[in-house]
């Protein structure tokens, strides 16, 4: 088992604590740090700016928005940082929600499992270098030969700055069965999110039809599933799952659609559908107070691991025997990343 320390992005202030975070991380045998985007900081500038700093730990985005950039100019950010950190890039992907990428981007949300594939298919492209990247799909077509202004003048190109690795590694964010499988089948790993050991035989039916499809990147035994975690060491259980009950909350109620929020659905599948239900009524109405309130402690706890330090580890091994090869955890000092990398 791996740790991996989330960043996460920005509130309404960049975090002040996150050089003393990573030195912590390195010095406790971490593996890896991320950072996140949604509609203010961004993946790639903080994770350079912070990144700078390191040596030894992996560098990834958890997740860069597909919506954000274009395949070839995440694949620049890509092969740019890999050169400068000496190869420890992992690019984190996701598809994000229709509220973020039609209301944000400006973008279409429609077939987000075909505009993964192809998005994925471009980017290695991009990295391996073996000629021009071109691309006949229909959702980014390289060189681009129509739509309102295009001039017919485009060339396909391949980059001229030579990667460092042709095969960075490329992680998705995937919450439901059909974009896990098709990330098993892809991609180089799995980035979960609201996880939990639990249900470790469902995503395995999950992952197992994309191992299954013929071409498949990987194979269960080197592809690896990073899944988030909030991670508490208290003896005050009660008051670490009241601090991230409005998170919980936000989540299922407030980060998309009535009609399409993939954190609401996954949260269903784990069997709270009832209390999904009354959380996203709340939260639609305005009444976040009792949103919040409407979320039971186990729904929060199960996706966290909390308690004593002798707690977390035990937690930590059911995490591990679920099959979970890397821990990515967010936590808010650095004695917690100190504890856990004693607990490794």
């Amino acid at each position: 088992m791996k740790f991996g320390l989330q960043l996460g992005y920005w509130g309404a202030q960049p975090p002040s604590d996150v050089p003393d975070l990573l030195v912590a991380a390195e010095e406790s045998g971490f593996d890896s740090a991320f950072t996140a985007e949604s509609w203010g900081s961004d993946t790639y500038t903080p994770l350079a700016w912070w990144g700078s700093a390191t040596k030894t730990l992996r560098l990834g985005t958890a997740v860069s928005q597909l919506s954000a950039r274009p395949p070839t100019t995440l694949a620049m950010a890509a092969l740019t940082l890999d050169h400068l950190s000496g190869g420890r890039h992992i690019i984190g992907l996701g598809v994000s929600g229709p509220q973020v990428v039609e209301g944000w981007y400006g973008q279409s949300f429609g077939k987000p499992l075909a505009r993964t594939r192809e998005y994925v298919s471009i980017v290695r492209d991009v990295l391996a270098r073996e000629g021009a990247v071109a691309s006949d799909g229909p959702h980014y077509p390289l060189p681009r030969r129509e739509g309102a202004g295009v001039t017919g003048l485009g060339k396909s190109l391949k980059p001229i700055t030579h990667p460092l690795r042709a095969d960075i590694p490329i992680w998705l964010g995937a919450e439901g069965p059909k974009n896990v499988a098709q990330t098993a089948e892809i991609a180089d790993g799995w980035l979960a999110i609201f996880y939990t050991p639990r249900l470790s035989g469902m995503y395995d039916e999950w992952l197992d039809e994309g191992f299954a499809r013929e071409g498949a990147r990987r194979s269960r035994e080197d592809f690896e599933i990073s899944a988030t975690v909030q991670c508490v060491i208290t003896d005050d259980v009660a008051e670490a799952i009241d601090r991230y009950r409005p998170s919980t909350a936000l989540y299922v109620g407030g980060m998309g659609a009535e009609e399409k929020n993939f954190h609401a659905d996954l949260y269903r599948r784990m069997g709270y559908g009832e209390q999904v239900d009354d959380i996203g009524r709340l939260f639609r109405a305005g009444r976040k107070a009792e949103a919040v309130a409407a979320v039971p402690d186990e729904m929060v706890r199960e996706t966290m691991l909390v308690g004593t330090a002798d707690e977390v580890r035990d937690q930590v091994k059911v995490w591990e025997a679920a099959g979970v090869t890397t821990l990515m955890v967010t936590a808010k000092d650095v004695e917690t990343v100190r504890a856990l990398g004693s607990l490794a």
